[in-house]
């Protein structure tokens, strides 16, 4: 399939996009590389007849050797693509941003990188508007398309392979190439290989409670180590740590994060398992279902904080977050005709939750108390749609 249509397919970040440039001097769309960042940024340069400097391409880059005479006389909308490649670049901005009535206005674009967070937080505090853009989502390509999306990831190229076993080798050179290459934009204190090795072992701990110890006793790290390279693979997209909520309740409540590779298809690959066939005898199922269902819901509530909860006694709930003013809390089963369960009456009760959405891959949705209710994720996705 063509850059276009992925672009056709995504008209909902091109709006998201014009939205932030209306109200923002700066946006930066931040994700990981191969999702089709460019591609958009090129459909909005179209659209706004903008000036696009690629700062991979070395002719870009030499015309940015002076920035503030490169860029100091542009006009509307001026895109740089990979911008994390130049920070200098960024106290520039910040002059050519703060001008009286502001000429131009800039969209930056950078891959998994935190330095490229951090330039910008910086250096252009309350000038920029973020925007987070991650592969394909359930909205996008549709229900009918949900077990391929959840086997292959939202990853264009891996979405779109011609079969699963294409798929998966795009999907595991991926994860080599990030390795091996990104893995220097990221500025951390290890090798690749043992880089590699801990994106590894996070597959096998996904959706469980993060113990900072055992995997370093696992990896020949420490634990604080293996905690600082697990919060700048989160910063780049790559796995996901969902903090705890916790409120004073006078019960002994879990306090880690919870860790989770956040594309479904990277996960499949970091295991091993190439197709659906195998997915659905795998052990991780639970597991697996639990990350990508909810990926789904978070992407499109960007700007809640999602938590899990759980108890020292063992009840547990699976990811809860407030929005419009009421408490919402999920539970994610992959087995058919889930029901009530003790942990799901003890986290309504005590989060006082309004609701409580059990989301299944099914087909059928039904009550199962007064304020609890199993959903399909497809089902779901759309009710919350309504609630924003």
């Amino acid at each position: 399939m063509s850059q276009i249509a992925w672009v056709i397919l995504r008209d909902h970040i091109l709006a998201a996009l014009g939205d932030s440039l209306q109200r923002s001097p700066a946006v930066a769309l931040l994700g990981p590389r191969q999702t089709g960042k460019t591609t958009i940024a090129r459909a909005i340069a179209e659209a706004y007849q903008a000036r696009f400097f690629d700062l991979e391409d070395p002719a870009d880059q030499a015309a940015l050797q002076n920035p503030m005479l490169a860029l100091g006389d542009l006009k509307g909308l001026v895109i740089l693509d990979e911008v994390q490649r130049a920070p200098a670049l960024f106290p520039v901005l910040r002059v050519l941003i703060d001008r009286p009535e502001a000429p131009a206005r800039f969209l930056l674009l950078g891959s998994a990188s935190p330095n490229f967070v951090r330039g910008v937080t910086e250096t252009l505090a309350g000038r920029v508007a973020f925007l987070e853009m991650q592969g394909f989502h359930l909205d996008e390509v549709g229900k009918p398309a949900s077990r391929a999306l959840w086997e292959r990831g939202g990853f264009p190229r891996s979405y779109l392979a011609a079969d699963s076993t294409q798929s998966f080798y795009w999907r595991k050179d991926f994860i080599r190439t990030f390795v091996e290459k990104e893995f220097a934009t990221l500025g951390l204190g290890a090798t690749p290989a043992s880089l590699g090795r801990l994106w590894s072992m996070a597959a096998h701990y996904h959706g469980q409670i993060l113990n900072a110890s055992e995997l370093g006793r696992s990896l020949g790290e420490t634990n604080k180590t293996v905690q600082r390279h697990l919060e700048m693979l989160s910063a780049g997209f790559m796995v996901r740590l969902l903090p705890p909520w916790f409120e004073n309740l006078g019960k002994r409540l879990v306090r880690s994060p919870k860790l989770f590779v956040r594309d479904s298809g990277l996960l499949h690959a970091l295991l091993g398992i190439s197709d659906e066939s195998v997915l659905f005898g795998h052990p991780k199922l639970g597991a697996s279902w639990e990350g990508f269902a909810m990926e789904q819901i978070l992407a499109r509530l960007p700007y809640c904080e999602p938590y899990f909860w759980a108890t020292q006694g063992g009840a547990e709930l699976d990811l809860f977050l407030t929005l419009g003013g009421k408490r919402l809390g999920f539970e994610f089963k992959v087995h058919d005709a889930p029901g009530m369960t003790r942990s799901m009456g003890s986290a309504s009760v005590d989060l006082k939750l309004d609701h409580l959405f059990v989301v299944t891959p099914g087909q059928k949705g039904y009550r199962i108390s007064e304020t609890a209710e199993v959903l399909p994720l497809s089902d779901l996705i759309d009710r919350l749609h309504k609630m924003q």
